[in-house]
């Protein structure tokens, strides 16, 4: 881990996690308002970039107006599912798609000119898993006859194992994906985070440089290891999934590790002040 916080002044774009980093359901954590305020203070920008995918841009900017008091802009909110429906566009503007997720997440990618289909039908150009809040067997047998019947690329929105909720984790996408893995030997690519693509799109979209960023996460193999791959410096909080012990012996080091945002904001403010003297 960095021990000179006082590079923290120069960061102006944050890439922020935000189940089990900014807040958890409808909760914000202590500290996260007053950071993104700090943020926006100097000059900065706060991007959203989750692995959830069953909500949009849309849903979240509403999510946060109403439960955060928080106003936002579309734009701010990089989730996995956009990450796929971009995917898609490119690779498969005019294949038929079998979709494992949330009625949400399907009614954007058709709203955006994609052939969707639920059920195990011919002529499926590929797969693609959501983490799927709506999930029923009917929709795993679907899956599964399509993986097991034709040959096709397979996707998942992200390698999440769970979510985190008020009173702990839920399965998210990848453990989904494992259920249909073990159960048809097909193994997806996933899409969301850790995929540099993340951190380079919201670089394009903000104007920032890779020296003013900073991903912010809980997770390791996913929000630290997308900040990795992105080639940005990386902070975890111990709010979410991973926990100080795991820093011992992981992959996917952070450049910071505070237990919370608040800690963050206030090694970013010493910074700051530190600066002006």
């Amino acid at each position: 881990m960095a021990q000179n916080f006082d590079s923290l002044k120069h960061k102006k774009l944050f890439l922020f996690d935000i189940d089990g980093t900014l807040a958890v359901g409808d909760t914000l954590y202590e500290g996260s308002a007053d950071l993104l305020a700090y943020i926006e203070a100097s000059g900065g920008k706060a991007y959203y970039i989750t692995n959830n995918s069953t909500r949009s841009g849309r849903d979240y900017v509403e999510k946060f107006r109403r439960a955060f008091h928080l106003e936002t802009t579309k734009d701010q909110f990089i989730t996995s599912g956009y990450m796929a429906l971009r995917f898609l566009q490119e690779h498969y503007p005019n294949g038929k798609i079998f979709v494992l997720g949330t009625a949400s997440f399907i009614k954007e990618l058709r709203q955006n000119g994609l052939d969707i289909t639920e059920t195990a039908e011919e002529d499926i150009d590929c797969v693609v898993t959501a983490y799927d809040s709506e999930l029923t067997y009917e929709k795993l047998i679907q899956a599964c006859k399509v993986l097991s019947t034709a040959d096709m690329p397979f996707y998942g929105t992200n390698p999440d194992l769970c979510c985190p909720v008020d009173f702990g984790f839920i399965p998210d996408c990848g453990a989904i994906c494992n259920m249909l893995t073990d159960a048809t030997g097909r193994k997806p690519v996933y899409l969301g985070k850790p995929s540099k693509s993340v951190v380079d799109l919201c670089l394009s979209l903000s104007g920032f440089s890779r020296d003013e960023t900073l991903v912010v996460g809980d997770r390791l193999y996913t929000d630290i290891a997308c900040g990795i791959n992105g080639g940005v410096e990386t902070c975890v909080v111990f709010t979410g999934e991973a926990r100080p012990e795991d820093m011992a012996d992981t992959p996917y080091p952070a450049d910071y590790c505070f237990g919370n945002v608040k800690e963050l904001l206030m090694h970013c403010t010493e910074a700051q002040n530190r600066n002006f003297r």
